[in-house]
């Protein structure tokens, strides 16, 4: 079982626009299903707020929950929120605040045997590599750079703590996994 943080990201290194937007993702062609494999293996998910208010207004989960159980099924998704949220009809979801290792402990026992994702932004999984509660990072390069944005990850973690264990080309993109000790 890992925590790992599995995000697309720009050369420049953002994962959103100024706007939080991800429209630069979806302009990039020719990109290969590697979620799908990922997402198999993966027992429960956290990701911030930001990216939660993405997902409805852009996917209109509220007017659509079938969406969600389509993608993800039964899987747990935890949201990391100081604000009142709508909650996805249907889906298993659990808002939080505050300090991410009691929320990683129920991860934990949610998952299994399977493993954590990390969605995203980057300033949350921040938290869990500053509470040693990060194993990966599987960051899938794309061919665009936007010179602003949401960082992949605001915080500073050393060479020594990252060990490149594959790098790959999928049609345009450079896929690159870094194991976090």
């Amino acid at each position: 079982m890992a925590t790992r943080y599995y995000t697309a990201t720009t050369i420049d290194g953002y994962i959103a626009d100024a706007d939080n937007s991800l429209d630069w993702l979806f302009e990039v062609t020719d990109r290969d299903d590697r979620f799908a494999p990922f997402f198999a293996g993966i027992g429960a998910f956290a990701m911030g707020a930001t990216t939660y208010e993405w997902m409805l207004d852009h996917e209109k989960l509220l007017e659509q929950p079938e969406k969600w159980q389509e993608w993800y099924a039964d899987r747990p998704l935890w949201v990391f929120t100081h604000r009142d949220l709508p909650r996805i009809p249907g889906a298993a979801i659990t808002f939080v605040s505050g300090d991410v290792r009691p929320v990683h402990a129920a991860m934990t026992e949610a998952a299994g045997d399977r493993d954590i994702w990390l969605v995203g932004g980057g300033e949350l999984v921040g938290t869990f590599a500053d509470a040693g509660l990060l194993d990966e990072l599987i960051l899938g390069v794309a061919p665009v750079t936007l010179g602003a944005g949401a960082p992949v990850l605001p915080r500073r973690l050393p060479s020594s703590r990252l060990t490149l264990t594959t790098a790959e080309q999928v049609g345009p993109f450079a896929y690159l996994t870094y194991r976090v000790s």
